[in-house]
């Protein structure tokens, strides 16, 4: 079973989540340069507080509680050790380029929390093999959002397409270390599917996965109570019934949406030539 992450500052939600198998709450205190990167793109700008830790690990049973703090700067010691103060389950790391970066971050941690590598610009793609072996890190997470820009990509999964993410979870993997990256909406929606986005993760061995922000509206206003378990309920079975896709299915899945990526893709940059994106 993978881990649904969700990012939420919510104690009424994470409790909801909290009662589910597999979930991972995510409290996102990254700011820094982050509206910058992001600027006119529909992505998620949190507003969470440090103080939103305590508030959500405080409502947590059986789910681990994943901080994301700011990428490394001076200010990098008392941000981690406000936020291990509150019960952090593991620190996430953003936008490091180097293997220096990320050893520092190590370094400060000292082994209070596991480490999560949050891969997600050109040089820490280019350099993984000098960083995946780094003291206290238990996972890497491949961000698409910031990953795609960094390598000029138009579309958010090209990456995907181009085969980058499979060498990355062959060498994390290898190291002994959990996979995840990006986010997966309802199933039949995007332009690429969240059916097709959870094939490519059970394919990639991946872990883990953020649920979009589509989960949260009711698909009626009558089921506004318990839509989001109902999706989640739904997305599990999807994950079941993929996981027991042939290696023939998987091959052929794999070359369509490969297929559907490049197709999207060019036609998003065909709207930018002409000037209308």
């Amino acid at each position: 079973m993978m881990d649904f992450l969700q990012i939420t500052n919510d104690p009424d939600l994470a409790r909801r989540c909290d009662a589910l198998p597999g979930m991972r709450l995510f409290v996102d205190l990254e700011r820094h340069g982050k509206a910058a990167r992001q600027t006119g793109r529909n992505t998620f700008i949190s507003t969470h507080q440090p103080e939103d830790v305590g508030r959500i690990k405080a409502q947590l049973q059986r789910s681990q509680l994943m901080v994301r703090v700011n990428p490394l700067h001076e200010g990098t010691a008392v941000e981690l050790a406000t936020v291990l103060a509150q019960g952090a389950d593991s620190v996430m790391l953003p936008m490091f380029q180097t293997p220096d970066e990320l050893r520092a971050f190590s370094r400060i941690v000292a082994g209070r929390a596991p480490i999560v590598a949050l891969l997600e610009t050109a040089g820490a793609l280019q350099s993984l093999d000098a960083w995946v072996d780094a003291p206290g890190l238990c996972e890497v997470f491949v961000g698409l959002n910031d990953l795609h820009l960094s390598l000029s990509c138009g579309f958010m999964f090209e990456p995907l397409a181009q085969g980058l993410l499979d060498r990355v979870s062959a060498r994390v993997r290898a190291q002994g270390l959990r996979f995840g990256f990006g986010g997966v909406a309802r199933l039949d929606e995007g332009l690429v599917p969240g059916r097709d986005v959870l094939a490519e993760h059970l394919r990639l061995g991946s872990q883990a996965v953020i649920l979009s922000r589509t989960f949260h509206r009711p698909s009626e206003p009558s089921a506004a109570a318990n839509s989001f378990e109902a999706e989640v309920a739904v997305l599990r079975q999807a994950e079941r019934d993929l996981s027991a896709r042939t290696s023939q299915q998987v091959a052929a899945d794999q070359l369509r949406i490969c297929n559907l990526i490049g197709s999207v893709a060019a036609s998003i940059a065909g709207r930018t030539a002409e000037g209308v994106v």
